[in-house]
Order: C-alpha cells, then structure tokens, then sequence
C-alpha cells in the first residue's frame, strides 16, 4: 500500500498514479473480454424441444440428411377401396384392393405388405369376410410414396363366402345374392379407409 500511495520517482506523484489506473483499467477490460468469450451472451437458448416431448403428428417429413425419405405420417395418408366392378353376376368373383395416397408436399416410405393391410367385406353390420382370417405368410414391402401420386395394390379375389379363423380348412357355402349389397372397408400402413366402396352380388 506504502508503494502504491508513495510512489518513488523522479516525476510528480500524480503521473504515477494516473498511470496505474491506466494499467488496472486495461486489466478489468481484458478479464471482461474473456470473461464474455466464455459466457457468450445470447448464444445459450436452446432450440432442441424439451426432454420428453413429441413432435406434432401434423409436421411434415422431412428428408433425411442422406437424402432418403422418412417415414410417412398416418396422417398424411390417403387409404380407398376399390372394386373391380359395382355389380358380378353369378359365378363372377370381385376383385378387391385399395390405393394409398400420400397428400403431404414430401416423398415419404410406408410398409406396403400385406402384413399391415387388412380387407373387410360386410353386409349391413354383419361381418362377412376378412382377410386376415385365413392369411398366410403376411410380407412387409417398404414403398416411396411420391406427393398426391395414388398407388394401386395388386387385387385379391374374394370367393364370395364368409370367412372366420375356424372355417381356413374346410369348403365354405357361399353367401347370399340375388341383387345382395355388400360393402368393402380397407386398411394399409395402420390407416383405415374412412369410407366403403359398395357392390351388388347376383
């Protein structure tokens, strides 16, 4: 302290003093600039979403950084039945199958096999036959599924009887005609179509 209030030299008291203020002022502004290259104010918000949340199932895919589409979104997908015809005759089997839409802005993939696709044909409320009862080896079939590009499944025959997991053995009889109206419902990649394609059996 005896050093710093009596400064020993040849100049004037007053020039040492000013001087080591100088030098404690150039001392404070590098340990503040230091002091804000650690901290970086404004550098730490963070944008990532908060542990445990989701993202919105009405976000967009996006592509992926190896420029691979992503799994598309239920809700982005488009699912219809379809039927070869309105009305078969007797002895004419219906063709059924469905197509798949995706009504996003992005390429995205979906599972196309027949191991996500389930076909309900039904009269009134009454289950008549599904496709699943008597399924044998259910494939997953990985597809890209290009924006408002409706894609059609390949047809399965339906022989015109009603189906239930204790009848895959045995010779069904067939279900009633004559001008019947039946109705098919359709799934695909765990959407279900919200509306039925109607047809007539004679």
């Amino acid at each position: 302290m005896a050093a710093w209030q009596n400064p020993v030299g040849s100049k004037p008291k007053s020039v040492y003093v000013r001087r080591r203020i100088l030098v404690l002022l150039a001392l404070l502004a590098l340990v503040a600039v230091v002091v804000l290259i650690i901290v970086k104010p404004g550098g730490s918000h963070d944008t990532a979403p908060p542990a445990g949340s989701t993202p919105s199932l009405d976000a967009e895919p996006v592509v992926q950084d190896d420029g691979e589409p992503v799994e598309c979104l239920k809700s982005q997908l488009l699912v219809k039945p379809v039927t070869d015809r309105n009305s078969y005759a007797s002895g004419e089997l219906p063709q059924l199958s469905l197509t798949i839409t995706n009504t996003g802005t992005k390429s995205c993939t979906t599972d196309l096999g027949t191991a996500g696709m389930i076909f309900s044909v039904t009269s009134g409320s009454d289950q008549i036959w599904l496709s699943t009862d008597c399924q044998s080896q259910p494939d997953h079939r990985l597809v890209i599924l290009e924006p408002k590009s409706p894609v059609p499944t390949e047809p399965i025959t339906w022989d015109r009887t009603r189906s239930s997991t204790g009848t895959c053995d045995i010779d069904r009889d067939p279900v009633v005609a004559g001008g019947a109206s039946y109705h098919l419902r359709v799934t695909a990649a765990g959407v279900e179509s919200t509306d039925t394609a109607q047809f007539l059996l004679y």
